[in-house]
């Protein structure tokens, strides 16, 4: 008797594939060349599609609905990023931008502030705003309404949380700001950027709707702030992706023991939350379409609090695929809903194609649907099923997100599968028990504090786990850097993944 092997179901992949790619060079070209890009392109696919299929004989009937699925993708994706990018980019802000004028913002922040590193701007904090009014500052004339822009302001600005009674630089936040307008580069959100010197005049918080949201993040602060070293830093991190507090050698050594993952909010607690969600109301008998209920209303409320981050988006539209296979009363298999998943965000967000974050979490994301199923299959009957997928979980991630790390980042870590091994026990209880603390903290606090303990000891360990293999030898390899080096990694990955899938050995 033989070990079956999973079927892995790929037939979305070559629509993914070119809506990928559509997005990609849509939002990578230069904004002058867009609306060319997407009639040839759009031109293109039309004409190869009917090459094809003229080509393929007695196979027309398979082939035709696919072929037509990859047409209708990538030109859906070349027309709605071509009008985005377009819309993004108002002609009166880019010449204001081009000519280095001062120009006035009003808006909402519309994600959490993050640090510009580097030499050239150590100093400066990036704040997306999307903006209700872009006026020139000489003349006052309206520029642009209802268009994202990146305001950069002095780092100490956002965190200060109320000076004098003012509220906090948070998402949600109206703001207005004065600054010298400058382009930014092809493939980023915001096509101007605006450096203020002083500090944005605060005109409103967050509104009502998200002011809870608000709450929770700073509650994850608090609850941080009582506890020692790397437990309190990674503690906010772990539970509502605010790493602010994770000081340069505790990130340096996450980055380096292929750990940081856990301090970013994905598809791992969307995972735990709803698996939990399930649990509870399944005890209770209730009904399926209670549980999908609960299971979204889980999910939203993440997402609220967290932030629409990249991997975040991508992991809730996915589980909201899965939803809708849970309502039909069929589990969604992995490779569809992930295949959907990413069609559907990057007709809605092509930007989402050169995000980093986005990359990697759909990379460990396909390591995981794809190799996971075939490697649990044959490591099974050798350490047992519940072993085996603790075991694959690491190893699929790191294979799936391996060539896009090394593009990145081209340092080899030799010591992240036995890194991450170490870290998954307390990666389940670091996440429940800290959301936990951060839904107490309003009305129960010394229960929050409890619970935030047990959280912060589980963070202490991945931290310790962190530390420790980054100084290992071996731990950052050099590797080739740009395209080629990606290209090697990405033969690596393949070489490895078929060494350990492998063929199933007779039983």
């Amino acid at each position: 008797m033989s070990a079956v092997r999973p079927r892995v179901d790929l037939r979305l992949l070559p629509s993914a594939a070119v809506a990928w790619g559509a997005a990609a060079c849509v939002v990578l070209v230069p904004l002058d060349r867009v609306r060319l890009l997407a009639a040839c392109g759009a031109a293109a696919l039309v004409l190869g599609a009917a090459a094809l299929v003229a080509c393929t004989g007695r196979a027309r009937s398979r082939t035709l609905p696919a072929v037509v699925l990859v047409v209708v993708v990538g030109v859906a994706v070349l027309g709605a990023g071509a009008a985005q990018r377009v819309a993004a980019a108002p002609a009166g802000v880019v010449r204001a931008a081009q000519a280095g004028e001062l120009v006035d913002v009003v808006g909402r922040v519309a994600a959490p502030p993050r640090p510009l590193g580097g030499r050239t701007d150590p100093r400066r904090v990036a704040v997306a705003v999307a903006a209700d009014a872009v006026r020139s500052a000489r003349t006052g004339a309206l520029l642009a309404a209802r268009v994202h822009v990146e305001v950069l302001v002095p780092a100490g600005t956002p965190a200060d949380p109320a000076e004098a009674g003012r509220p906090a630089l948070d998402v949600g936040a109206r703001l207005e700001v004065r600054g010298r307008a400058s382009v930014r580069p092809a493939g980023e959100r915001a096509a101007v950027a605006v450096a203020v010197r002083g500090g944005p005049r605060l005109l409103d918080g967050p509104p009502a709707g998200s002011a809870w949201s608000v709450a929770a993040r700073e509650h994850a602060r608090e609850l941080a702030a009582a506890l020692p070293g790397d437990a309190g830093a990674l503690l906010p991190g772990v539970t509502v992706g605010d790493t602010g507090g994770v000081p340069v050698d505790l990130r340096d050594a996450m980055r380096t023991s292929g750990l940081a993952h856990l301090t970013a909010v994905s598809g791992a607690h969307f995972a735990l939350l709803g698996a939990l969600a399930l649990a509870v109301t399944g005890a209770v008998g209730a009904p399926r379409a209670v549980r999908a209920a609960a299971v979204g209303l889980v999910g939203t409320a993440l997402v609220l609090v967290v932030g629409p981050e990249p991997s975040v988006v991508r992991a809730a539209v996915m589980g909201a695929v899965g939803l809708v296979g849970l309502l039909a009363g069929r589990r969604s298999p992995g490779p569809p809903a992930l295949c959907t998943a990413v069609l559907l965000l990057l007709v809605h967000d092509p930007w989402l194609a050169v995000a980093p974050g986005f990359v990697l979490s759909v990379g460990a994301t396909a390591g995981l649907v794809v190799l996971g199923p075939p490697l649990v299959a044959r490591w099974a009957p050798r350490c047992g099923h519940a072993t085996a997928g603790v075991l694959v979980a690491p190893v699929a991630a790191q294979l799936g997100c391996l060539p896009v790390v090394l593009a990145l980042w081209p340092s080899l870590g030799l010591w992240s599968v036995p890194a991450n091994l170490l870290a998954a026990p307390v990666v389940a209880p670091a996440t429940v028990l800290g959301l936990g603390a951060v839904a107490l903290a309003g009305w129960w606090p010394a229960g929050a504090g409890a619970l935030a303990a047990v959280a912060g000891a589980a963070c202490w360990w991945t931290g310790a786990v962190a530390r420790v293999c980054a100084g290992l030898p071996g731990a950052a390899v050099a590797w080739l850097p740009g395209p080629v080096g990606a290209g090697c990694a990405l033969l690596v990955a393949v070489a490895a993944a078929v060494l350990l899938v492998g063929r199933p050995r007779r039983a």
